[in-house]
């Protein structure tokens, strides 16, 4: 399992960070686990599939 930081989902969604931190707030985005600071981290595998979901409901 590939894990994501909150910049490389981003990158990968192509919104802004501080949106990806919203959806985590908002659980749509659940992180895989935290690195040794805290930060969450995030598989990759379930970034794409928010992403697939996300454009099939009408676009990020």
């Amino acid at each position: 399992m590939s894990l994501l930081t909150t910049e490389q989902v981003a990158e990968v969604l192509g919104i802004p960070v501080i949106r990806v931190e919203r959806l985590t707030r908002e659980h749509l985005l659940v992180p895989a686990e935290t690195d040794a600071s805290g930060k969450p981290m995030f598989a990759e595998e379930d970034v794409k599939r928010y992403k697939v979901l996300a454009e099939r409901l009408g676009g990020l």
